[in-house]
């Protein structure tokens, strides 16, 4: 019997009033915070470079950039004539397409090969379902198009007048794939494909080289890929490599091969070429094989290069291969704990690779990579205003024993001159689910803290891909524990290091790193004095019994299905809901939305509720709902320093700074 299930029904008035009162409560308690919230905006605002420019990139005659204004919530998207002082357009003016909107996202924005039209999806919810629309960029016109219930998933055939497009199911699932002629009803618009395995999701993309639109049916284990010429738009795809159950592959183009990155012989990925006249898999070669200890984490083709995206040791790595004598080198980063992800590099016929590199002092950083003379040009370092001066903080990369001895590393930044005394309040930040990685990356915002004496750490547990995708392997299903486990050795580690005491440590996490701090506070309520739950996947087992919720049946993969009494009985040992106990519990700050379809709203409304009814002390319970959003809460910019000022103020009052 769940007391608390009749939160779930978003109909019932009576939940909306048990919401705004719950808001209403946050809104008093933290009502003396007022003044300390206001001082945070506008010491984040001011950091901020308000009208701002994003680096052009390249694309035939044509750059495109975004931009900002001082004032508006949303950017421009922009672009003008490459290499001339031609005048500027304006794509989309999103602040425009905002108004009367309290939430506001773009998903689609793709230009035509032509440059003469833009399809772009919009979403005025925040619960990822798109209405498609194309534009004339001649005119400025709306085309009659407006196709609802997309994906953020589309690509253009190089007729420039088909448009391929992905729609979602009951579940919110990417599952069927359409082709649209321009000025044609929609209604009648071919459908191309329908992924009835619940698993897996319909993914559209098309090759840098523009060659081949690639299809990809992918889930947390298993893809298949299925190709067709762009040139071709009437014709059918075809599948690369049928499925295999627990076996990944990813696809790129370059002239007469297609790349593959696969699993196919090991977790962490190894690199193959295909003959794009016959790809059958008993053609596939080996580039790079599988390694122990190093995953192949991304490919991306050029015309002359081959970027290969590695991780070793936990810290990501550029390998660059020269396709037309085969000597590969790697880009060099002198920093402890860094960050790079590549841009778009629309363009296929260059030697010029653009990436932006971060780490926890190093602001945003884009360079433009010559891959023959191997120089980098930086080509913009966004500005943080008001006097920041990199040389005034420090970053680590140190390392904490796991409970069964595996070495979980610790991204860590401070001010220099911290003393390790243990007493420095500490942020510590964790994720670790679906294989992904919490790089270090910098953060303006987190300046507020840093200034007041706070030590900010990335814990780079398990189930995450911080280290391999073993590491991932080794936190998910029957050993998500270890997630959990990583993070309290973590915690720990820095509190025996004497970074801090458990009364000056918090902890943070958002959706499965809610899972992961709910699971915490569970655990070991005496190692921590704040608990940052940001919209927390903490109701695990009834969530994953209802197949009708949206990821559910893709998520079995990730934690099980819990119809088996194994996978139930473990979940049921963790799950923070089911784990809550009459005792005593720190401060928490709990955050959902309402339009949020990857953790619904009654997540972390059931959770406080039953927290509030069994806790044994007097420390602050606080849930916000936001009302009109989703999963990632507010659109805005400026909304979103309002949060993130209000989070602050929270975690700086509880620990009485």
């Amino acid at each position: 019997m769940d007391p608390y299930a009749w939160l779930r029904d978003r109909t019932n008035p009576e939940v909306i009033r048990y919401l705004e009162a719950e808001n209403a409560y946050t809104e008093a308690l933290m009502k003396p915070t007022e003044a300390l919230q206001k001082a945070l905006y506008d010491e984040m605002l001011g950091r901020i470079k308000e009208t701002d420019l994003s680096v052009p990139e390249k694309l035939d005659q044509y750059e495109y950039y975004s931009r900002t204004e001082k004032g508006k919530q949303y950017p421009f998207h922009c672009r003008k004539p490459a290499g001339a002082e031609g005048p500027e357009e304006i794509l989309l003016d999103v602040n425009t397409l905002a108004e009367g909107h309290k939430f506001f996202n773009i998903g689609v924005f793709r230009v035509s090969p032509n440059h003469k039209l833009l399809a772009y999806s919009t979403d005025t919810a925040g619960s990822s379902v798109f209405t498609l629309h194309v534009k004339d960029l001649d005119t400025g016109a709306l085309l009659p198009e407006r196709i609802l219930n997309t994906a953020a998933s589309a690509a253009w055939a190089n007729d420039n007048r088909t448009l391929f497009y992905t729609t979602l199911d009951d579940a919110k699932r990417s599952y069927r794939l359409y082709r649209h002629a321009l000025g044609t009803d929609a209604a009648a618009d071919v459908l191309i494909y329908e992924e009835t395995d619940e698993r897996l999701s319909v993914e559209l993309s098309k090759t840098r080289s523009r060659q081949y639109l690639l299809m990809t049916l992918e889930s947390h284990t298993t893809t298949e890929v299925r190709i067709l010429n762009a040139d071709e738009p009437l014709g059918e795809f075809r599948v690369l490599k049928a499925r295999v159950a627990d076996v990944e592959y990813y696809v790129d183009h370059h002239s007469d091969w297609f790349y593959i990155r696969t699993n196919d012989s090991g977790k962490n990925f190894r690199l193959m070429k295909a003959p794009v006249r016959d790809a059958d898999p008993a053609r596939w070669v080996e580039l790079l094989p599988h390694r122990a200890a190093v995953s192949l984490d991304d490919i991306d083709a050029f015309r002359d290069h081959l970027v290969i995206s590695e991780r070793d040791n936990g810290l990501r790595r550029m390998r660059i291969l020269n396709l037309t004598d085969n000597q590969e080198h790697f880009v060099e980063f002198s920093e402890p704990a860094y960050s790079f992800f590549l841009a778009a590099n629309p363009e296929f016929n260059t030697t010029q690779l653009r990436f932006t590199y971060m780490s926890l002092v190093t602001p945003r950083s884009v360079f433009d990579y010559d891959m023959n003379a191997r120089t980098r040009e930086l080509k913009k370092q966004f500005e943080v205003l008001g006097g920041y001066d990199p040389e005034q903080y420090a970053s680590e990369r140190i390392m904490a024993r796991g409970h069964d001895g595996v070495e979980i590393p610790i991204s860590l930044v401070y001010r220099k001159g911290m003393k390790r005394d243990g007493s420095h309040p500490l942020y510590l930040y964790g994720y670790g689910s679906y294989g992904l990685s919490m790089d270090p990356s910098f953060s303006s915002d987190r300046l507020s803290l840093l200034d007041r004496g706070f030590i900010y750490a990335i814990a780079h547990i398990r189930g995450g891909g911080d280290v391999n995708r073993y590491w991932y392997e080794d936190g998910k299903l029957l050993k998500k524990k270890n997630t959990f486990l990583d993070f309290i050795s973590c915690a720990e580690h820095l509190i025996a290091q004497k970074y801090t005491s458990s009364r000056k440590l918090v902890i943070s996490g958002g959706s499965a790193g809610g899972l992961l701090v709910g699971a915490v506070a569970n655990m070991r309520p005496d190692l921590l004095q704040v608990v940052i739950a940001k919209v927390p996947f903490v109701d695990v087992i009834n969530s994953m019994l209802d197949t009708s919720l949206p990821l559910t049946v893709t998520e079995f993969e990730e934690w099980g299905n819990p119809q088996d009494p194994v996978y139930y009985a473990y979940m049921k040992s963790y799950t923070p809901y089911e784990n809550v106990e009459a005792k005593a519990y720190p401060d928490i700050l709990a955050t959902g939305g309402l339009n949020d379809t990857a953790v619904p709203f009654w997540e972390p409304a059931k959770w406080t509720a039953k927290l509030r009814t069994m806790k044994t002390d007097s420390n602050v319970l606080l849930l916000k709902t936001n009302l009109t959003a989703g999963h990632s809460g507010v659109s805005g910019r400026y909304e979103r320093l309002k949060e993130t000022a209000f989070e602050y103020a929270f975690v700086l009052d509880r620990l009485g700074l």
